[in-house]
């Protein structure tokens, strides 16, 4: 699929837009559970290990399936693979709103996975067919800032919803905003300006295992798949699940005051995505300094929360997020290391690696602090415990020390790389 180097295309931005506002959706959608938490333990009378569960198997399902819709994309275009995974959340967050067991909201949760998976590198892909090359990167970080306004919407406003409308109308409400984003969808998004749809070639299995090959095999992809594991997984596991919990029952704050803390967490992405897209474009050899730098920023605000006598200062929870919540405009970082290191014929295939990362490692940290939540909670139940919220988030730092080793590891590799093919490229290619 070409790329359209007209920026000025009359239907580009209206197609980005639309395609925008169901990736917002699907964020929104993924987050709903981070304040129902607890709502959601009581409604189904389930521990903290299977109250992970819900988010395990909605990650294990949006990452698994990265690498296969980024094919689909390929294959049938990005327009058919998005309305596809509109109607999908839809259909899944309704069964999650009458779902009354626990196994019924289990299957709910994971198809709110399969449709959200089929929204980020949909959207993608139409930013890099509708877009001059120059115009991608900051249009990428606008993708993500934007979208994470879901994660607001599923923040104070859910919680409102839940506590006045109760479970079934909360979620049967925010199933309905499906219905309408799925209706302009298929009336303005388009794959090209002369095609509604438009489908690339079938592929072999071997086809598919030598361009999956192909994309590994780059250093640049490599680098980017640890950039997003090491920047993305404390502020999406905070974001889904164990953020409210942790300020409600690890360090004392208000319900109110928790739903604040993750609302300003989304801020602070949205915030941060133009500065850090900035700061990279005058410095783009040093892009995986800036990304272990906000890493390290991330590990010393956690340590500090964490070995805090007693209960942490309302003012430190509010640095916690500010700087956690960089971390997600950080990952954005990984896929364009991805696209200058891949032919655009790989694009769709080495995002999906890419995005598997981050993803891969929150659900890792989600089964980790349910299960140390329960073998650190006397009793079980739901009456977590300071103490056990600190045993349990300090499982952060094994993942930590395996990204920082991982990305430094392929900077260096991918550094070589490129000098080898282009002796003049310092300073100017972005790594």
């Amino acid at each position: 699929m070409s790329q359209v180097t007209q920026t000025r295309h009359p239907g580009a931005y209206a197609i980005w837009v639309v395609a925008l506002l169901v990736y917002l959706l699907a964020v929104f959608h993924r987050s709903s559970l981070a304040v129902a938490g607890l709502a959601a333990a009581e409604r189904f009378d389930i521990r903290a290990s299977q109250l992970a569960t819900f988010t395990m198997l909605q990650l294990l399902v949006y990452a698994g399936m990265q690498i296969p819709v980024g094919l689909l994309v390929d294959r049938y275009g990005p327009r058919r693979v998005l309305l596809t995974g509109a109607i999908t959340l839809t259909l899944a967050q309704a069964g999650f709103a009458f779902a009354d067991t626990y196994p019924l909201a289990l299957v709910a949760r994971v198809f709110v996975g399969v449709g959200d998976a089929m929204t980020f590198i949909c959207v993608l892909r139409l930013v890099n067919t509708w877009f001059a090359p120059r115009r991608i990167p900051l249009i990428s970080q606008l993708t993500g800032m934007v979208g994470q306004l879901g994660a607001i919407i599923a923040a104070v406003p859910m919680t409102a919803a839940l506590s006045h409308l109760g479970w079934t109308r909360s979620y049967l409400l925010a199933a309905s905003l499906g219905v309408f984003l799925s209706i302009a969808l298929a009336l303005v998004v388009r794959d090209a300006p002369d095609a509604r749809s438009r489908s690339g070639p079938a592929l072999s299995l071997t086809q598919i295992r030598r361009s999956l090959g192909a994309s590994w095999a780059q250093p640049g992809t490599r680098l980017g798949f640890w950039i997003h594991f090491s920047t993305q997984f404390s502020a999406t596991t905070l974001g889904l699940l164990w953020g409210y919990p942790f300020f409600v029952r690890g360090e004392h704050t208000s319900k109110a005051f928790a739903g604040a803390l993750l609302t300003l967490m989304v801020v602070a992405v949205m915030a941060a995505g133009p500065v850090l897209g900035w700061a990279i474009g005058r410095h783009p050899w040093h892009r995986s300094t800036f990304v272990l730098s906000i890493i390290g920023s991330i590990v010393l605000v956690w340590t500090v929360v964490l070995c805090w006598p007693g209960t942490a200062p309302a003012w430190l929870l509010v640095v916690l997020v500010l700087v956690t919540g960089v971390g997600g405009p950080a990952s954005m970082v990984g896929f364009d290391v991805g696209r200058t290191s891949n032919p655009v014929e790989r694009l769709s295939s080495a995002t999906g690696i890419i995005n598997q990362g981050g993803f891969v490692a929150s659900l890792v940290l989600v089964i980790a602090i349910g299960l140390i939540l329960d073998w650190r909670t006397p009793g079980g139940g739901s009456a977590y415990t300071p103490e056990a919220f600190r045993w349990a988030m300090s499982s952060q730092y094994v993942l930590w020390a395996l990204g920082i080793t991982q990305i430094w590891r392929y900077r260096v590799r991918t550094r070589a790389k490129v000098m080898a093919e282009d002796p003049e490229a310092y300073g100017r290619t972005p790594l």
